[in-house]
Parts: C-alpha cells; structure tokens; sequence
C-alpha cells in the first residue's frame, strides 16, 4: 500500500481519535481532573479504538498476519513514550495559559506528534 494511501487513512482514524481523546480530556478537566490525569485518560480511549483501526484498516492491507501480542507490545510502547509528550505539553499549557488554552491546544499537540506516530506505527509497530 502506498504511504500515500496510508497517511490518508491514517488522517481519518486519526480525526476520530483525537476527537474521542479530546472530548474525554475536557470534559474530565470541566469536571475538575488535572489535566495530566485527563490527558491520559483521553489517549487511553483514544488507543483503545486505535491499536485496531490502524492495524487493520491503515496498515492492515501490507500484513498477512493477524495483530498480536508483538504488535501490542510495540504499540503500547510507542503510545507510551508519545502520551508522556502530550502530557507534558499539554500540561505545559495549562499551566501557564489556562485550562482552555489547553483545549484549544490539545488536537494541535496531538496533531503534530501524529506525524511522529504515522512513521513509527508504518516502520515498526505494525510491521
């Protein structure tokens, strides 16, 4: 499959995912959690629905194999690593511009670090 086709997958499940992500991240924080502990909680819904989409929607036509435990255990480590940059940008925000700057804030960060996750996910989670 192209890397063409793949990002544009790739974008779609994304939008989905942020969004769920996001949706879960303010209305945590409106209700009073940190926004660390509903950022995660937002990437935790995000990934639930993610690991699957990805491998076998976007990057499932170049895999004869089903996802396994090798596929999650690099997903979970490369969502872990990227959860920890959210989590410290977004956090980073909040603090120092108001929790709804971090609102606005949170589908750019995840945006961006979405560039860094389509390689790692193409190149080596889902392969």
């Amino acid at each position: 499959m192209s890397i063409a086709r793949q990002g544009i997958s790739f974008l779609l499940v994304g939008a989905c995912l942020v969004a769920a992500d996001w949706a879960v991240f303010v209305m945590l924080t409106a209700l009073g959690v940190g926004p660390p502990e509903a950022n995660v909680a937002g990437r935790i819904a995000g990934a639930l629905l993610g690991f699957w989409a990805n491998g076998r929607i976007t990057f499932g036509a170049d895999r004869s194999s089903k996802l396994g435990r090798r596929h999650f255990a690099k997903f979970a480590a490369s969502w872990l690593v990227v959860t920890l940059l959210s989590t410290y940008f977004v956090t980073i925000v909040a603090d120092y511009l108001g929790l709804k700057m971090a609102w606005l804030a949170k589908p750019i960060v995840e945006g961006v670090l979405a560039m860094l996750t389509f390689f790692i996910s193409r190149h080596w989670v889902y392969r």
